[in-house]
């Protein structure tokens, strides 16, 4: 990524990036639990397109996303992406580019962001479950050696909600949650290590979702 791309996506958040926030009146509570000054995977639920975003903008740190490969290829969009912190990662398969470009940020001491459902869930009531949590992000993080702060995501689903006309303007509220770490999974081999270690992930996920619903 380059310097010219860094100072774009610095001035998007600091100016551009505010207001967005204050549109959608956006909390971000237990900020202490994202670290400082080393690198971390940023996990959390995702049912807008405003997770990413938000997110993106208001974390205490700047974050790296992985974004769909294809849009990469998609004009304005295509070039601005890697201008703002994100790289590709082509779905459906393991993207060895993906997970080495992820690994070196987080080795770096970046923050990178990563959604463990996949894609876009359309959770239900209360009470609703989280989609299936994929591998990957336990995966990258042992690989790294970093902690993965559980994210829960609480009124995006309120902005565009099925049936709507018009764009909604929610309360949105983030919750950092306890930290997952990769030296707590020490049972089995690989599989069984990564397997165990995104069942907690998704855990702590839906528990912080949970808070980040009462805390709106």
């Amino acid at each position: 990524m380059s310097t010219e791309g860094f100072a774009l996506a610095r001035a998007v958040r600091a100016t551009a990036g505010k207001l967005f926030l204050a549109v959608y009146r956006t909390r971000f509570i237990g900020e202490e639990n994202v670290p400082r000054d080393t690198g971390a995977i940023l996990a959390g639920n995702h049912v807008s397109y405003l997770d990413p975003a938000l997110l993106w903008c208001g974390a205490p740190r700047h974050v790296h996303f992985m974004a769909r490969s294809a849009l990469f290829e998609q004009g304005l969009l295509g070039w601005g992406l890697p201008r703002l912190w994100s790289f590709p990662v082509k779905r459906g398969e393991p993207d060895r580019a993906a997970i080495g470009t992820a690994t070196d940020l987080l080795k770096a001491g970046e923050l990178v962001g990563i959604f463990p459902e996949g894609t876009r869930v359309r959770h239900g009531g209360a009470d609703a479950e989280l989609g299936e949590g994929q591998g990957g992000v336990a995966f990258i993080a042992m690989r790294a050696g970093v902690p993965v702060v559980p994210v829960g995501i609480a009124g995006t689903d309120l902005a565009m909600p099925p049936g709507a006309k018009l764009p909604r303007f929610p309360r949105v509220t983030f919750r950092y949650f306890d930290p997952v770490h990769p030296d707590d999974f020490t049972e089995g081999g690989r599989k069984e290590r990564v397997a165990a270690m995104t069942d907690e992930i998704m855990r702590r996920i839906a528990a912080a979702r949970d808070q980040a619903r009462g805390e709106r």
